[in-house]
């Protein structure tokens, strides 16, 4: 028979030695817990800052064994709390919307819009004359039958339906009830409105 290499025999009491190190690391991680101070990082009911006594049967003190009224409520924000400047300009925004009505006004090649009260112009004329003046165009005389021939641009509104119409289609009463955009197209554009009604 041949001897047993020396190796073999600490095979055999290699897991009887994980599990006892294993346990001696258990005992060692519960001896230095029992000395912290975990009381200072324990989470209790209560408000913050606030050293209440938490009675040690685990009961609901009774409103009889506290002699001092409960303190006052915090109040209640809304989330995300609003900054007063911008509640005066909601109020604003909800004035305006109170006194005109304001639709959206584009330009074809134009990076911004602009945004007008429609209720301050008497007609088309001078809606038209204005518009001319704040985007530095000029418009044509509108037609019926031709729209607004021989101009660069040609002003449509978007209709409450979404439908595109050139501006003048319709009574002036009843484009200040429909209108919900304006949009000052180029003349070719605005061609294929025209012949489509």
């Amino acid at each position: 028979m041949h001897p047993q290499p020396p190796f073999l025999s600490l095979l055999y009491t290699l897991p009887f030695l994980i599990s006892y190190l294993q346990t001696l690391i258990i005992i060692h991680i519960l001896i230095m817990l029992s000395h912290l101070n975990l009381e200072a990082t324990e989470l209790r009911l209560g408000l913050p800052g606030s050293i209440d006594d938490v009675p040690s049967n685990n009961k609901r003190p009774s409103p009889e064994d506290h002699q001092t009224p409960p303190a006052p409520k915090a109040q209640i924000v809304g989330w995300p709390p609003v900054k007063s400047y911008r509640k005066s300009t909601a109020a604003a925004k909800n004035e305006e919307a109170e006194s005109g009505m304001y639709v959206k006004v584009s330009m074809d090649g134009a990076p911004y819009l602009r945004k007008i009260d429609i209720r301050l112009y008497n007609g088309y004329s001078h809606l038209l004359t204005a518009l001319e003046d704040m985007f530095k165009l000029s418009i044509g005389e509108y037609s019926e039958r031709e729209g607004y021939k021989g101009s660069e641009y040609a002003p449509a509104y978007e209709d409450k339906d979404g439908d595109l119409m050139l501006v003048g289609d319709v009574p002036w009463e009843m484009f200040m009830s429909s209108c919900k955009r304006l949009r000052i197209m180029r003349g070719a554009d605005a061609r294929g409105l025209a012949s489509a009604q």
